[in-house]
């Protein structure tokens, strides 16, 4: 497998395999061993949705020293994270919605891991074995909210605040790939997934000490410094090397 996508055609939902363009069905289970259609499919009439349903989303914070640094705090011992609502994913191509206009409302570009099989209590070395694969996300976050209050969840689960997709690349190393967040644009964020605090494995690891994970589960890796406000009628394109950018407008 390489790039796979979930996609609806009138009220049939599949996931398929995208190459250059073009999808090509996948029969069976797509955290298996699925098999492919050697033809590809016609795509007039398709929607792309969000590429997996989760039974959860979980969030890293400051996972990014330049970003815990703008934030004015200190630097984790360990991951920071907590849980943001599943009906808050939205695919690519569909539109933010902030909730309160005299809210400060911000952008923050991320990496996703996807789980891939169930899992508790593995350890970094063998993290990889348990991850489906990687798709580019935000976590978009209320600010005003968010700095009146101890907890995050509120501030960054109103639906439509974590934007995921459009594919999930299966074959990518995770650990040296550019992640930029270009506002109408301009680039607003630039760093490097080497820049982690924690890794992915190490991530996987953590959280699974904590909680079981399981297929289709989110774990967005946290966003390096540059966040900034969003306002309606922007453009905000996540771009990480090795992935398909992810498109969303804002109202």
């Amino acid at each position: 497998m390489a790039a796979i996508g979930r996609f609806q055609k009138g009220d049939e939902i599949f996931f398929a395999k995208v190459v250059d363009g073009e999808l090509f069905r996948l029969h069976g289970d797509v955290f298996g061993s699925p098999s492919f259609d050697k033809k590809p499919i016609a795509v007039k009439g398709i929607k792309t949705l969000i590429p997996v349903q989760p039974s959860k989303v979980i969030a890293v914070g400051l996972n990014y020293a330049d970003h815990a640094r703008e934030s004015g705090k200190p630097l984790p011992k360990e991951p920071l994270f907590w849980l943001k609502a599943p009906t808050s994913l939205i695919p690519d191509g569909t539109k933010v919605e902030i909730p309160f206009s005299n809210h400060r409302t911000d952008f923050e570009a991320e990496m996703a891991i996807i789980i891939g099989r169930r899992v508790r209590n593995v350890t970094p070395a063998a993290a990889a074995r348990y991850i489906f694969g990687y798709t580019a996300a935000q976590d978009v976050s209320d600010r005003t909210i968010q700095n009146s209050e101890s907890q995050w969840a509120r501030c960054k689960s109103f639906d439509t605040f974590t934007p995921l997709g459009p594919y999930v690349e299966t074959k990518i190393d995770p650990h040296d790939l550019t992640i930029q967040l270009f506002q109408n644009g301009q680039l607003r964020q630039n760093s490097n997934t080497s820049q982690m605090i924690f890794n992915c494995f190490e991530l996987v690891s953590f959280i699974s000490t904590n909680m079981t994970l399981l297929p289709g589960d989110v774990i967005l890796t946290g966003t390096p410094s540059g966040v900034g406000p969003m306002e309606s009628g922007d453009r905000l394109e996540v771009r990480i090397q090795g992935l398909s950018p992810l498109v969303n407008t804002v109202k």
